[in-house]
């Protein structure tokens, strides 16, 4: 894979002083109104697919152009974009405003909207043709992106994190959703957890078997129980097929805990070919 950067020869000349700066590489993001992001594109010409990867809390999308997940996406023809997260004040790491609940400081729908935009422009990608993804928190966040506008991105593939309590009552549908999780987290348990009172209640994350139900009836599913089930690459997988046409859903279980497990994206993009199909 290469590393993006503008265009530093034009026509055999060298860029004039006015061009644009270099951006994108794991050192210098790509600024757009409301934040910034990093990305890594494929060899050969577009407009590529793109993977969006939202970075878990304290992380930076900046090594994550240098991630196994970046180099399979790439290697695959996939432009990798790897957003960053906000400081919030009184804290030291980067997360995101994943909750309903707690007004942040900023839309990240809208900004994630925004990185697709000036990508667009920069970049020979094809958002039409876009999967996001996030581990844990970033997890949490595609999945409340994908609950409330599903149509923002082609799929959906939430790794490690989910709802937080309370749920949403009723999502948007129909989708097409990824879902995977280790059956030994005990940061992201499958159940859910209490981190700590806020404002006299719980700040709590949800449980991962309900948001499953919340996508079912999203997706018009015609039974609680999955209709098929495959065991492939270490991945118990349970997925409803009986549902809204254009729809999908999938729930992936690993033998591990709080993490992205190795096979994940070959499993993803697999999933996603077989949704959109082959990308080249």
């Amino acid at each position: 894979m290469r590393l993006v950067f503008a265009c530093a020869l034009c026509l055999g000349f060298a860029a004039p002083l006015w061009a644009a700066p270099q951006c994108g590489d794991p050192v210098t993001a790509c600024e757009t109104a409301h934040g910034s992001y990093h990305i890594v594109l494929p060899e050969g010409p577009g407009p590529h697919p793109v993977m969006v990867f939202l970075h878990g809390h304290g992380g930076r999308g900046g090594p994550m152009v240098e991630s196994n997940t970046a180099r399979d996406a790439t290697a695959r023809g996939y432009a990798y974009i790897a957003p960053n997260g906000l400081i919030r004040p009184g804290r030291t790491r980067p997360s995101w405003n994943f909750h309903p609940d707690f007004p942040g400081q900023r839309d990240e729908a809208l900004f994630l909207q925004e990185v697709m935009q000036d990508a667009a422009t920069r970049f020979s990608i094809d958002p039409t043709r876009s999967l996001l993804a996030g581990f844990s928190i970033g997890g949490s966040l595609t999945s409340y992106i994908a609950c409330a506008t599903p149509g923002a991105f082609s799929a959906y593939a939430p790794v490690s994190g989910s709802f937080w309590r309370p749920h949403p009552e009723i999502c948007a549908g129909p989708v097409r959703l990824l879902h995977t999780h280790g059956w030994r987290d005990e940061v992201v348990p499958l159940e859910g957890r209490v981190i700590r009172h806020v404002a006299g209640r719980d700040f709590a994350q949800g449980d991962v078997f309900h948001a499953m139900g919340l996508w079912r009836a999203a997706n018009g599913c015609d039974n609680y129980r999955a209709d098929q089930f495959k065991t492939m690459s270490g991945f118990l997988r349970r997925i409803w097929t009986r549902c809204t046409p254009g729809s999908a859903l999938e729930f992936a279980l690993f033998d591990g805990g709080h993490g992205v497990p190795k096979g994940w994206s070959t499993m993803a993009l697999d999933w996603f070919e077989m949704l959109q199909g082959p990308t080249q």
